[in-house]
């Protein structure tokens, strides 16, 4: 009963992360599962990646309606991602569980720089003059989704930490239109990659079934959080996320972690 509690716990969290931030919520899973739960690293990476699926079309849906979503650009992001999302898995399982979270906390570390700087400037986005689906402005989205795929499918994670720093730097989204773009991408591109994990025996099915339950109602809720919240404590909140998500993981592998 208690490890129920706790899965569902951890669950729970993840979908607060992915409803306000625009994050599958691996980057919570894949620790929680690795230092509370116990389970072998490679498993923590696979198995957080289906429970994505259902938080990121909740939390999608949920920016939809608010029309703070561009689910043209969600999915042509997300099937360029679901690419490569199957590669990035198999990559995962050469490279081995250590590697994969040593690259995960360093990659969360430069979004965070990123996203920290953006927000003490006031927000301010550099926009590439792409006039509205002109070729060049298609071919940056296709790049990006390849990338995302890639990332998603290595790190067992949606993708957000990629796409949505991307999506309000380089298209000039707002962070709230950039969250729910990504949510609407990662719906699409975590599905292969999903599927490929588990072929590689990477996901615990009983254990996905006891984090969707608490995913749903969280990124519904995370979803309303950000939709009231101040574009710039928007931000501020995702790079502090990033800074402690990161940091934990690195203690964690190289043996430091205090828990």
């Amino acid at each position: 009963m208690t490890d129920s509690l706790l899965i569902f716990a951890i669950g729970l969290g993840a979908g607060v992360l992915s409803g306000m931030f625009g994050v599958g919520g691996g980057v919570l899973t894949t620790p929680a599962l690795r230092l509370l739960v116990g389970v072998p690293a490679l498993v923590a990476v696979g198995t957080p990646l289906p429970v994505i699926i259902p938080t990121a079309i909740t939390g999608a849906a949920a920016y939809a309606r608010r029309g703070l979503a561009d689910v043209r650009v969600g999915l042509v992001v997300g099937a360029w991602g679901a690419v490569t999302a199957v590669g990035g898995a198999y990559a995962s399982d050469l490279a081995g569980g250590a590697a994969v979270m040593i690259v995960t906390a360093g990659l969360i570390a430069y979004m965070a720089g990123d996203m920290l700087v953006a927000a003490l400037r006031g927000g301010e986005r550099r926009r590439v003059p792409f006039p509205e689906w002109h070729a060049r402005r298609g071919v940056a989205l296709a790049v990006l989704g390849v990338v995302t795929g890639a990332y998603s499918g290595f790190l067992g994670l949606g993708g957000g930490f990629v796409l949505v720093p991307m999506l309000a730097r380089v298209f000039g989204f707002s962070v709230k239109k950039a969250i729910g773009t990504s949510l609407v991408a990662i719906s699409v591109l975590a599905v292969p990659g999903s599927v490929a994990h588990w072929v590689l025996g990477h996901v615990d099915l009983g254990l996905t079934a006891g984090l969707v339950l608490g995913v749903v109602p969280g990124a519904l809720l995370g979803a309303k959080l950000t939709a009231i919240a101040h574009e710039r404590l928007v931000q501020f909140g995702f790079a502090v996320m990033l800074l402690v998500a990161g940091a934990a993981l690195a203690l964690n592998e190289i043996g430091w972690a205090p828990w």
